[in-house]
């Protein structure tokens, strides 16, 4: 461990915290229980994800995880079935992401540091994208892990549509890492509809930097995600 991961505990500005909201119920997969528990090569898509952020070398000083009440025991029957040590604290979500991620958020009692929000079914980040997000929410504020679409890009308009220059767009994912004073602020603000990330409700707080994502980062929702996931998740094993 280098100089710099061990100072880190030493500096409140510098304590990394991260919530992985994991509220989906499977529908759009067709599926038989919630996405988030699907297996991916004989383990639930959450302990893969849970499995990124709990990776030593990150530092982060608590995993909570916030799931709707009713699966709660389902996700404690996973637990014990696939002998799961990484401590993590489970916290009730509310009705809506925003609620969620705020009640995740009540549950943090550290006054400073940066927080991580991360999307349960997003099992495959790579660690330089987590590592990368929170150093760059450290030095800004709030970071974003983000990508350049790969196909062309049209809006909408009441003629019909029109050209979008993709190298001026990006397709945002998570984690996406604040200050966790600000993020505190920012859910002190009411909930509006426009809310479609954490980035939103805070961009009118505070500036968002980008940070190079990674097109592997996917967002597990349909079943040919879980395809994907499967094969990525195999090169990475084969990987030395």
């Amino acid at each position: 461990m280098n100089d710099s991961k061990s100072l880190r505990p030493q500096d409140p500005k510098t304590l990394r915290f991260a919530i992985i909201v994991a509220g989906g119920s499977g529908t759009r997969m067709g599926a038989d229980r919630p996405k988030q528990f699907l297996e991916l090569l004989g383990e639930p898509v959450l302990l893969h994800t849970l499995r990124r952020f709990a990776e030593p070398t990150l530092g982060v000083q608590e995993l909570v995880l916030v799931l709707p009440p009713d699966q709660f025991s389902t996700w404690e029957q996973l637990c014990r079935q696939h002998q799961v040590q990484i401590p993590h604290a489970v916290v009730a979500g509310g009705a809506t992401r925003w609620a969620s991620v705020r009640n995740g958020l009540a549950h943090l009692p550290a006054p400073e540091g940066v927080v991580a929000v991360h999307d349960g079914v997003r099992p495959l980040t790579p660690t330089r994208v987590i590592e990368a997000t929170f150093e760059a929410a450290y030095n800004h504020g709030a970071a974003v892990a983000a990508v350049v679409p790969k196909d062309s890009v049209r809006g909408l308009n009441q003629q019909g549509s029109y050209a979008l220059n993709r190298a001026r767009l990006r397709l945002v994912q998570t984690p996406q890492c604040f200050s966790l004073d600000l993020l505190r602020r920012a859910y002190q603000l009411p909930e509006l509809t426009t809310f479609t990330d954490d980035a939103s409700v805070v961009e009118d707080l505070h500036p968002i930097h980008l940070v190079e994502g990674d097109y592997r980062n996917l967002k597990i929702t349909t079943p040919e995600d879980m395809l994907v996931a499967e094969a990525i998740l195999r090169a990475q094993q084969l990987t030395p």
